[in-house]
């Protein structure tokens, strides 16, 4: 081989850098030790670290743009859409959660049955640390439910039974008086995700603090779980009259509460249904201005969970000139963190 040649395809050349290039750096911690190390300095440190750190980053920057966002005329804030997945309320993100609903941080909210279901029940009963590597039918005989590494014990669904038919009967029973009324109650999940809110009257729930600040909470899928049970066997119990509920109602009223916003924000963790309700809702105004997605899903095989933004901006879901970014982590290790930069941190400010 021609020496030359070698050298010019070892030491080819470089284009001249950008000058917004931004230089790979990560936390000097030798430059902390004269105080405390905090959220925002590793945060910042994060921000020009590479990887998923970046991404952090990135997110963070795009939370607190949403949230100081003012319409020039009107003053109005950002319309923040919160999804998340069931596993989140049954881990201890649950409280980050509780903690964006309780300060009115969010507009709206989008879950899993799961999600509404296991708030509640850790209002009547712990879940508990376990393992991931706990065989099944052991737990099973012992009447231990694993959701990864969390037990729930089966007498927490019990206790869940105890605590809501009697609620459902109610309203069935309210239904049925306001049938022949001029406006009669039609129950949609999210009016009834609010009454068991009220009715569990327990500060350490999410859903009491949407309830009392009046945040909606959609739930497309409210049967897909022990309330679904709940509402089965209460079919049976409550023949022939059954209680009625009317998801169309809530699509309208998500797909409305995006049409009016005049500005919309997506925080998503996790994927699915909660990912999807969320962006396609923003379909109607013709896509989001931000977004932030967390999850640990890969686009390799189509699925909505893995696909990137920018796959939502193809449908018109997010807007092509939106600030958006995919943290690839899972979110309890960096939704705290990112809080505490963002929300939390502007209680401070």
């Amino acid at each position: 081989m021609d020496p030359a040649t070698a050298t010019d395809a070892v030491l080819r050349p470089s284009h001249p850098v950008p000058d917004n290039a931004r230089p790979v750096r990560g936390i000097e911690f030798d430059n902390l030790h004269h105080r405390p190390v905090t959220v925002d300095d590793l945060v910042a440190g994060m921000a020009d670290m590479g990887f998923q750190a970046s991404a952090v980053g990135d997110a963070v920057n795009i939370i607190n743009d949403m949230r100081r966002w003012r319409d020039a005329d009107t003053r109005e804030s950002t319309t923040i859409f919160l999804g998340y997945t069931s596993n989140l309320i049954s881990s201890g993100l649950r409280e980050t959660l509780r903690y964006l609903v309780q300060h009115k941080h969010v507009s709206a909210i989008v879950t899993t049955a799961g999600g509404v279901e296991e708030d509640f029940i850790k209002c009547l009963a712990p879940t508990y640390l376990g393992s991931f590597t706990a065989p099944g039918a052991a737990l099973r005989a012992q009447g231990m439910n694993r959701i990864g590494n969390l037990f729930v014990p089966n007498s927490n669904y019990c206790a869940f039974e105890e605590w809501v038919v009697p609620i459902l009967d109610r309203m069935l029973d309210e239904q049925e008086a306001a049938r022949h009324e001029p406006d009669p109650l039609v129950w949609t999940p999210s009016k009834i995700i609010s009454r068991l809110g009220r009715e569990i009257n327990d500060e350490r729930s999410v859903y009491y603090w949407a309830w009392k600040n009046e945040i909606p909470v959609f739930c497309p899928a409210i049967t897909d779980g022990s309330l679904g049970d709940m509402m089965f066997f209460h079919t049976f119990k409550s023949s022939p009259n059954q209680l009625i509920c009317d998801s169309i109602g809530d699509i309208r009223t998500l797909n409305t509460l995006a049409i009016k916003a005049k500005r919309a924000g997506m925080i998503v963790l996790g994927g699915g249904v909660v990912k999807h309700h969320i962006a396609n809702a923003c379909l109607f105004r013709n896509g989001a201005e931000s977004a932030v997605y967390i999850n640990t899903a890969q686009e390799f095989d189509g699925s909505d969970a893995g696909a990137r933004p920018d796959e939502a901006v193809s449908w018109g879901k997010i807007k092509a000139d939106a600030q958006s970014v995919k943290v690839y982590a899972e979110a309890t290790v960096v939704f705290p963190l990112i809080v505490a930069a963002t929300f939390a941190k502007a209680a401070t400010e």
